[in-house]
């Protein structure tokens, strides 16, 4: 299809060179200001471009174009008239020894010439139309009522990572038209489960405007995950409901901020998952679909002769030494916050996006003070993924104060004593001792010290959705990734799992009963520590992926939520609702400022004997009980957490904890067991002083 373009005046204007994007010029007088006026200011930063045209077609019209007449430091501006909301366009760039004819010369997208025109890296909205991609001007209406963000505590989050998509895609009572989509994320069957589990926080895989790889189209695959952005203000169509992708992308912006509406009025943040490290140009043999054809040694890092510089293993990372590039993502993030009231964000891959110009990490990068110093920003929630794939690449805990990251030491230490080491003891070796898992609940500490944070700072996880699932770590011992098409090479080898005796599905009621128990054990154990505990969707529903670790590529049953109720999946529901239950009734019995105080107040270790600890026992890997009293301070006991890593049952004693009249006469309940006598055991008391029984492999938790 061959689209002839018409030129308009190309002469200099009146344009600006800021706001960024399609904006409306602010003239005074009002029929000019009226948002809906088809007269727009268009600012785009190209340092590279001679010269930029601008080419669009409003609904119903015929495609135009004009050529930018003002460049201001590498910004290109220009004033465009007939461009209502609705219009579609892009950009091209000319050489200056080119001269512009009286009419354009034909767009074809018929042919090989692959993406004819450049997005608007302020597009607010991506549209696929007569098979090529252009941005959208859009409007921000949207009758929001009297929603508010609910602005909860660290302290009382508990995050919910989950794909839109996948969350409602299988959902019996969510009608199927909306399944997989903005609203069924926001259909009250999901959100009834949500607050039902005990979840205050959902973090979503990136929703904006994403594309799959190459090799994934060659292989017939999809980017399920969506870590590919090519648009940092627009939505992902696709997940919008059909009837919302055929009204248009206005249809779409208000499925989505819907979504936000219902979930806030449920009182359930909305966290998103972004992508601003790199982007789906991929590396110099790539595509050219906007920043390249822009200013390509601008938006992209490289080592100064031309050669990309990635720590992402993208192919190309976003250049955060470049002043506009992290205006950019600031503007974007603002943008997120101000039009679709979105609570927090969590950056992959964080540690690209505060490399400075040695390509090293800097606490102190522009950044991450310019967030900082934001009214807007710095009043969300900001989580880092703390490392990259770079040279020195791994900072957990380093990053500033007002981040949290995501704790791979308090995942790797939890792991390995629950699942690992249990695998080892069985075979007849040794595990580890309890040391490393004392620290990681105890909200690893010394890790986020030194950047000036505290426990909360630590973003406590076991799975995410890079890796294997709860269910899987217990039921396989290698990655099962052959539906990806790579022959197995994709995806971590060192998961930390334990099969229980065979890989993969069993009907075996003893192999059955070893798994629930562990991740039983995984997940009480992320309950009660300190910090902020991140689930994986569907691992309360014990979700298998098949032993997929890697399962980016896969938008099919392996990664979509499966709801049908088993006595599997029903018990682990059980569980974690008992867990979750318990640390908020924990927490609500404590000062405000628990955990932020000096730790020898509120944390205290004992052995079996009731005794504390020694150095020995501390390091000892035959030495695997532990007793934690939790929230003591002026006599006060929150609670007593009594671990056994090891395969037999212990007789111990509780600690002898003195009560407000300065005697041991102290109560403990048992409020749950990890065991398989909980129902049996629920409920019982016994006094400071006393003995119990803490069996194998299990956690007993008591309140007073």
């Amino acid at each position: 299809m061959v689209m002839p373009l018409l030129e308009t005046a190309s002469t200099v204007d009146a344009s600006k060179a800021v706001p960024l994007g399609v904006s409306v010029p602010r003239t005074g007088n009002p029929s000019l200001d009226d948002p809906g006026h088809a007269c727009v200011n268009v600012a785009v930063f190209a340092p590279r471009v001679d010269r930029l045209e601008i080419v669009y077609k409003a609904p119903g019209g015929e495609w135009q174009g004009k050529k930018l007449p003002n460049v201001t430091n590498g910004v290109h501006h220009g004033v465009a008239e007939g461009f209502p909301v609705g219009t579609r366009y892009g950009f091209r760039s000319t050489s200056k020894e080119e001269t512009l004819p009286l009419s354009f010369p034909a767009v074809d997208v018929d042919d090989d010439a692959g993406q004819p025109l450049l997005l608007d890296p302020y597009g607010r909205a991506v549209d696929e139309h007569e098979g090529f991609l252009t941005s959208v001007r859009m409007a921000s209406d949207f009758d929001w009522g009297n929603d508010e963000r609910p602005r909860l505590h660290w302290r009382n989050t508990i995050i919910y990572e989950a794909h839109v998509r996948g969350q409602s895609m299988l959902h019996p009572d969510v009608p199927e038209d909306l399944r997989g989509t903005y609203a069924g994320m926001a259909h009250p069957a999901i959100i009834e489960h949500l607050k039902g589990l005990g979840i205050t926080t959902v973090q979503l895989l990136p929703v904006h405007f994403h594309l799959d790889e190459p090799h994934l189209q060659n292989l017939g695959l999809t980017n399920y995950w969506g870590y590919n952005t090519a648009a940092f203000f627009a939505p992902h169509g696709a997940y919008a409901s059909k009837a919302a992708q055929e009204a248009g992308p206005q249809a779409v912006q208000d499925e989505f901020k819907g979504m936000v509406k219902l979930l806030h009025a449920a009182g359930l943040e909305v966290v998103l998952d972004v992508v601003y490290n790199h982007t789906a140009e991929g590396g110099p043999d790539g595509g050219t679909l906007s920043f390249r054809g822009l200013g390509e040694d601008k938006y992209y890092r490289t080592d100064g002769n031309g050669k990309y510089l990635d720590t992402t293993g993208c192919g190309n990372s976003m250049n955060f030494g470049e002043p506009r590039v992290v205006q950019l993502v600031l503007d974007s993030l603002r943008y997120w916050v101000d039009e679709f009231h979105i609570d927090g964000f969590r950056f992959d891959l964080a540690v690209t996006l505060c490399r400075n110009a040695a390509n090293e990490f800097d606490p102190r990068h522009p950044f991450l003070v310019a967030i900082a110093a934001d009214p807007v920003l710095s009043d969300v929630k900001l989580i880092a993924e703390p490392w990259d794939v770079g040279y020195g690449g791994w900072q957990t805990g380093q990053f500033p104060p007002g981040w949290v990251d995501w704790n791979d030491h308090f995942r790797d230490a939890l792991r390995t004593f629950w699942v690992a080491d249990r695998g080892a003891i069985e075979g007849g070796g040794e595990g580890s001792s309890v040391a490393r898992l004392a620290d990681a609940l105890s909200g690893s500490a010394g890790l986020f010290e030194g950047s000036g944070r505290s426990r909360l700072a630590s973003v406590n996880l076991i799975t995410a959705h890079d890796g294997f699932t709860l269910a899987d770590l217990t039921a396989y011992d290698r990655k099962h990734n052959e539906a990806n098409g790579e022959q197995n090479r994709d995806g971590h080898g060192d998961n930390r799992s334990y099969n229980h005796g065979f890989e993969g599905r069993s009907e075996d009621e003893v192999i059955l009963a070893k798994r629930a128990r562990t991740r039983r054990n995984v997940m009480a154990s992320l309950m009660v520590s300190l910090g902020v505990p991140m689930i994986t969707a569907g691992d309360e529903l014990a979700r298998s992926q098949q032993g997929n670790n890697n399962a980016y590529c896969q938008d099919n049953a392996i990664t979509w939520l499966d709801w049908t109720p088993t006595s599997e999946s029903q018990a682990m529901l059980r569980s974690t609702k008992r867990f979750i239950k318990l640390r908020k009734e924990f927490l609500a019995g404590q000062p405000h400022d628990y955990p932020l105080r000096d730790e020898q107040s509120y944390m205290y270790w004992y052995g079996a004997d009731g005794k504390p600890m020694s150095p020995e026992q501390w390091n000892d890997p035959r030495h695997r009980l532990v007793q934690l009293l939790l929230g003591a301070e002026n006599g006060m006991v929150g609670g007593l957490v009594v671990i056994n890593g090891g395969a037999e049952d212990i007789k111990i004693t509780l600690p002898e904890v003195l009560n407000d009249a300065g005697d041991a006469s102290r109560t403990f309940e048992l409020r749950l067991t990890t065991a398989d006598s909980h129902e049996q055991r629920q409920g019982t008391t016994v006094q400071a002083g006393g003995m119990d029984l803490a069996e194998g492999y299990s956690i007993n938790i008591y309140r007073t």
